[in-house]
C-alpha cells in the first residue's frame, strides 16, 4: 500500500476527526471508504452520462433496436421448444 500526504481544511479535518471517533474508525480509512464511495458515484454519473449521449446517437439506437429485435426472437425461438 502507497503512503499519500495531503492538506485539509481545518474544518473537514475537525469533522474527520469526529466522525471518525464515532464511528470507531482510524482517519486513514474514513478517508478511504469516502474516497472510494466518491469514485464509484463519478464512474456512475460518467456511465449515466454515456447513456444519455447514446441516446441522441441514431446509429446506437438502430443497434440497439436491432439487437432487441434479435433477442426477442431467441426468446420466442426458447417458448417454442
Amino acid at each position: 500500500m502507497a503512503t499519500f500526504t495531503s492538506s485539509l481544511p481545518d474544518s473537514l479535518l475537525e469533522q474527520l476527526s469526529i466522525t471518525a471517533k464515532e464511528l470507531k474508525l482510524p482517519k486513514n480509512k474514513l478517508i478511504e471508504k469516502a474516497l472510494s464511495l466518491y469514485l464509484d458515484q463519478i464512474e456512475r454519473a460518467q456511465y449515466v452520462k454515456s447513456f444519455k449521449r447514446a441516446n441522441k446517437d441514431q446509429e446506437v439506437l438502430d443497434m440497439a433496436e436491432e439487437g432487441m429485435a434479435d433477442y426477442f426472437k431467441m426468446l420466442q425461438d426458447q417458448d417454442d421448444q
